[in-house]
């Protein structure tokens, strides 16, 4: 098994429930299991500004899939959620789901680059990823802590915390 940390994201077609919606999907993956989740925040767009802002979340699973097997997974979900990958980059979207940290694997292929690309620089996943794994250090042997020293909120804030996540995803507390 693997511990992955997938980022969620998602600003159309009421995020939240698009949100949960993808962590149910999870939890009920063969080959997967959802450990936990962080709470979702609101961040404001990446790309064009004239979009909804986005709600961000992280989830930390359990997997015996490889990889590119999760990559399916998500994008698999992504499609049932109403998903249409455009040409523009940053645009609005129903679901976004981005394969941050596979283990401590470090791949860098045509179809994934991990951990992602973006991760060291984007707010948006470092406070959720740091809600869930403070202690975290990344394959590169940088400490997920420095990171986030070094990366303003943005004005970042949690709209839906995890605990509250986590009961509406499992039912439990």
């Amino acid at each position: 098994m693997t511990v992955a940390f997938v980022g969620l994201g998602s600003n159309l077609a009421n995020p939240q429930q698009q949100l949960l919606d993808a962590l149910h999907s999870l939890t009920e993956a063969a080959d997967v299991r959802l450990l936990s989740c962080s709470s979702f925040y609101q961040s404001l767009p990446m790309g064009p500004q004239d979009q909804p802002d986005y709600l961000n979340g992280v989830a930390k699973l359990d997997t015996s899939l490889s990889a590119n097997g999760l990559l399916d997974l998500l994008q698999s979900i992504e499609q049932q959620q109403g998903r249409v990958r455009k040409a523009e980059r940053w645009g609005a979207r129903t679901l976004d789901l981005d394969l941050l940290l596979f283990g401590q694997q470090q791949i860098n292929s045509e179809r994934l680059t991990v951990p992602h690309y973006g991760l060291a620089q984007r707010e948006f996943v470092l406070y959720p990823l740091f809600e869930l794994s403070p202690e975290l250090i990344l394959p590169d042997g940088t400490a997920l802590s420095v990171l986030v020293e070094e990366c303003h909120s943005k004005g970042l804030r949690v709209v839906f915390n995890g605990a509250d996540v986590w009961k509406s995803v499992t039912g439990s507390v």
